[in-house]
């Protein structure tokens, strides 16, 4: 992977899943909703001073959540953090930095 490129897409993992799952409560924070689906589907990370991960979410049977989390540098010892997302995103929509 190319430092500061991101990654192609690729199908989330279990790593996937609960970098979604930590930062879940903070975009329901923000949305003010509840979300009882919340399922990665595929990711793409990007190294920065740290790791940028955007991933696409099923938070519905048809409705998709973008999320971009941050993860700092090890040795800074903070936690993740729900950077940006895109709401009302469908299967089909790629997953393009944002």
């Amino acid at each position: 992977m190319m430092c500061g490129a991101p990654s192609a897409t690729q199908p989330a993992t279990a790593e996937t899943q609960a970098i979604a799952d930590q930062v879940k409560p903070q975009l329901e924070e923000q949305e003010n909703k509840k979300y009882t689906t919340f399922k990665a589907v595929e990711f793409r990370s990007q190294v920065v001073a740290g790791r940028n991960y955007f991933i696409k979410v099923q938070v519905d049977d048809d409705e998709f959540v973008h999320i971009r989390v941050f993860q700092s540098l090890p040795h800074e010892n903070k936690p993740l953090a729900l950077s940006s997302y895109q709401t009302h995103k469908a299967r089909h929509d790629e997953l393009a930095y944002f």
